[in-house]
């Protein structure tokens, strides 16, 4: 007996153990037991969405926090990240072989003595940024202001004379 007979349905077949009948127009199954894995499911991703978690069917979409926008002019980079409820000390900052590292750890801690409620959260992450040549590292300077960290990398001259500028045309080929 193989592993795949132990399992009462599979990925590749879209059998289900408890008999279905066809779905009414709402899109709802019409098994309870079906209906309510829908419920819950849609449940998860909406509670996930509100955080700015990626929910459960946008796990492959790659999106991470903190949300980091990325800025350059002739003479430097600008990364900015939003990092809400935290403090400058909750945050590491590292720029080495050509990659600049966002760590950190966000900490929430949330007591109602009146109503016996707490909550704690915990959660550490880290982002990492690929920087092209050119970037003077010893002139890296950061600042964290209400929750935004705004990074600026000067660069070198080097980096500017190996700009090239590639012209556009309008024809296809």
């Amino acid at each position: 007996m193989a592993f795949r007979d132990l399992i009462p349905w599979s990925r590749q077949e879209n059998r289900l153990p408890i008999p279905v009948r066809a779905e009414p127009e709402g899109g709802r199954p019409s098994h309870p037991l079906l209906s309510l894995r829908h419920d819950m499911n849609r449940l998860f991703d909406d509670v996930l969405r509100g955080f700015g978690s990626p929910a459960f069917g946008d796990l492959e979409s790659g999106v991470s926090w903190p949300y980091v926008e990325l800025g350059e002019s002739a003479n430097e980079i600008r990364v900015t990240a939003e990092l809400p409820g935290l403090d400058e000390k909750d945050v590491e900052l590292t720029v080495e072989e050509g990659v600049l590292t966002l760590r950190g750890e966000k900490r929430s801690e949330v007591e109602d003595t009146d109503r016996g409620y707490s909550e704690r959260s915990y959660g550490r992450f880290e982002r990492r940024i690929g920087l092209p040549k050119g970037i003077e590292r010893d002139k890296v300077e950061a600042t964290f202001k209400d929750g935004v960290l705004t990074v600026i990398l000067p660069k070198t001259e080097a980096a500017n004379e190996n700009a090239r500028r590639i012209p556009v045309n309008g024809k296809a080929a």
